[in-house]
């Protein structure tokens, strides 16, 4: 007896689901050519089951992004309705924004790869981060706590390149950097 359609589509969506989230976390530990072997294991599936979800490396690259990407946007009202100030919300959102990137191993180069597959990656980033970043800027500015110059873009990019990893430079760095310059942006009374 075939299954009803509602339970192989849910069935269908928790598989796609679980994949997303195992190659999130192989693409932290071993970057984004890491083997799907890999993340099939870790999935707990087949490899064909990856395939038949994500035919290409670049289709999985991008869910796993655009879901992170997601994920970091929705932070930014949820955090301004939450903290105690529209700074405090700017700085836990820019935390979550460098964890987002510190874990990025490889996409820098498979973004420059030119795989036509990843082209709308960045886009999407900017398409949709800048405007949660900018949200909770103009909560800032609106509350005279930010220097009103400082762009979503300008202080996302200044972000980004703190956030280069490398032997001598690793997460903690990168967050005490990022620190730093969201204090120098911060407007004292």
């Amino acid at each position: 007896m075939a299954e009803p359609l509602g339970v192989r589509q849910a069935r269908a969506q928790r598989t796609r689901e679980a994949v997303v989230a195992a190659a999130a976390a192989v693409f932290v530990d071993q970057g984004v050519q890491a083997p799907i072997r890999d993340i099939a294991e870790r999935a707990g599936v087949g490899v064909g089951t990856i395939y038949r979800h994500f035919p290409t490396r670049a289709d999985l690259v991008t869910a796993v992004y655009r879901h992170q990407i997601d994920t970091c946007s929705a932070l930014a009202p949820r955090l301004l309705a939450e903290s105690a100030s529209p700074y405090t919300a700017l700085t836990r959102w820019a935390d979550a924004f460098v964890e987002f990137l510190v874990t990025k191993h490889g996409l820098g180069a498979a973004l420059g790869s030119g795989d036509p597959g990843l082209e709308n990656l960045h886009g999407l980033m900017l398409d949709t981060l800048v405007p949660a970043c900018a949200t909770l800027l103009d909560a800032c500015t609106a509350a005279d706590e930010t220097d009103p110059d400082v762009t979503a873009y300008t202080l996302m990019r200044a972000i980004g390149n703190l956030c280069i990893t490398g032997p001598d430079y690793d997460r903690t760095d990168a967050r005490r950097m990022v620190a730093a310059l969201l204090a120098g942006v911060r407007r004292t009374a």
